[in-house]
């Protein structure tokens, strides 16, 4: 029976729940870790209270940097094949170890890594303030590395966590999305760690907002979708500056003399403000203290939130990412097995890796197209509602896809859509809302490349036995080329040139 070989890290400031957190996995059951590594990120150090453990515990320093810092301090220290980062504060079960063993061992090895499930209990005999409710979000986190395992090839392959997110906000997240983009998957794991809520102070909605230079990064790396890639819905950036702008409106049109104008501003700023408190409080447990508090921090929050986002928008101006925000398909010969003018739904037959390649692009929340010739429609030789039917058949097989570009015209029929012609990947970029720098458009012939070229956008050829050598020629001095579609994805993720 395989054994499983793993090293815990745990980053902490120095609260007194790490103590409670080593003596549970001390006396917890089942497999040991080869050591547990305890990453001190306070700025004046001083001793840890450590309690006797029958595992050798490990101190590392790693001067105040933020929990990104600190868990690459804790990993590149640790030996084990498999490194679980723990929070300090969270609980593990009696039997942790042997769950993680259960989650990890047997993981394929395009699997780099295995999440937990996260409880955060709320108290049952009131509604749960504000604060809780922040903290009860992290259970439905879907990369949270308060409880996460990571192979450590892997994090060397990626380079660990960017140390340019100094809170503990975003960093597990960008970590997750990177490992993606290198195409590998994580699982989702069946053990259960609780993460108590902390006590916090009145004002630490407010203090929160400094994550919105953290998100500027992330749109830096990760395009405008960023938030879709990660599994989040959209923000309140758009609605607190709408409420920032209208206020200091106000302010302006007072300052100038203009009272009509102030007191539309301030009309429009009191009720932005109202609604945003009222949707706080609503949910809450309504008590004077809480209902006052979120009138004060609803009123200082938009303004933050701004600041910070703007400061963080021009610290990260010249932050780039090289991997795409789409990868586009020719579908015949690169999706599926090609049958010339195939009318039948019942021939569509997925390239060998199409099923699992897709899957790795979605994982990385990268957005999918297809663009396809079809003359077959021009040449009477099918019909429009055959080719929708072989098309529904690609989707239900290998969808969702985006957006669907086709081109039903004849070589000669001087149609500004027809692949080489750029026209079909700029209107797919358009229809996903990405540059068209972003997009990869991955193909099997020489006008995949020259379209996807043409547009402004990076092409990936897939030879095969029908692509012409010239065609393979041409896209080695100004594409990329590869050997099949599962290496194609990898390649366009990773960003290779």
């Amino acid at each position: 029976m395989n054994r499983l070989d793993y090293s815990i890290v745990v980053p902490t400031t120095g609260r007194d729940s790490l103590r409670l957190l080593l003596e549970a996995l001390e006396t917890a059951t089942g497999p040991r870790p080869r050591e547990i590594v305890v990453v001190d990120d306070r700025r004046g150090g001083g001793e840890l209270p450590l309690p006797d453990s029958s595992t050798p515990v490990h101190v590392v320093r790693s001067g105040g940097r933020g929990p990104a810092a600190a868990r690459n301090a804790g990993w590149r220290h640790a030996t084990g094949t498999w490194i679980a980062f723990l929070d300090d504060d969270v609980l593990v079960a009696a039997d942790w170890p042997d769950r993680l063993a259960a989650d990890l061992l047997g993981l394929p090895a395009d699997t780099a890594a295995s999440t937990a499930r996260i409880e955060v209990p709320l108290p049952a005999h009131r509604r749960p303030t504000d604060d809780e409710r922040g903290t009860a979000g992290l259970a439905t986190a879907r990369w949270i590395t308060a409880d996460m395992a990571y192979r450590r090839s892997v994090l060397v392959a990626v380079d660990g966590f960017d140390e340019r997110f100094p809170r503990a906000y975003r960093e597990d997240a960008d970590l997750a999305l990177r490992v993606c983009l290198a195409g590998y998957a994580i699982a989702s794991g069946q053990r259960v760690t609780v993460h108590p809520v902390r006590a916090s102070g009145p004002l630490a909605s407010v203090r929160a907002q400094r994550g919105n230079a953290d998100n500027a990064l992330m749109r830096r790396k990760y395009g405008a979708h960023w938030r879709r890639r990660i599994g989040e819905r959209r923000g309140l950036l758009p609605r607190h500056a709408l409420t920032t702008a209208a206020g200091a409106a106000g302010l302006a049109f007072g300052a100038a003399g203009r009272p009509r104008e102030a007191l539309a501003c301030a009309v429009a700023w009191a009720t932005l403000t109202g609604e945003f408190a009222l949707r706080r409080i609503v949910p809450g447990p309504r008590t004077p203290r809480e209902i006052g508090r979120m009138a004060v921090t609803s009123a200082l929050i938009p303004p933050a939130a701004c600041w910070y986002r703007i400061s963080g928008e021009l610290r990260h101006r010249r932050v780039t990412h090289p991997a795409p925000h789409a990868l586009l398909f020719d579908r015949d010969d690169t999706l599926i097995v090609d049958i010339p003018y195939l009318a039948d739904p019942a021939g569509v037959r997925p390239v060998p890796g199409a099923v699992d390649a897709l899957r790795l692009v979605r994982a990385a929340g990268i957005q999918l197209g297809v663009v396809s010739n079809q003359s077959g429609v021009a040449r009477g030789l099918i019909s429009p509602g055959q080719l929708a039917a072989v098309n529904d058949r690609v989707e239900e097989l290998l969808g969702p896809f985006g957006t669907w570009q086709v081109c039903v015209h004849g070589e000669d029929d001087g149609c500004v859509c027809r692949k080489p012609a750029p026209a079909m990947v700029r209107r797919a970029a358009a229809e996903l809302g990405v540059d068209i720098e972003r997009c990869v458009l991955i193909g099997d012939t020489g006008a995949d490349v020259a379209a996807a070229l043409s547009a402004g956008a990076r092409a990936v050829l897939v030879p095969t036995a029908r692509t012409r050598p010239e065609e393979v020629r041409h896209a080695r001095a100004a594409a990329m080329v590869a050997p099949d579609l599962t290496e194609a994805v990898r390649m366009a993720m990773a960003g290779s040139s």
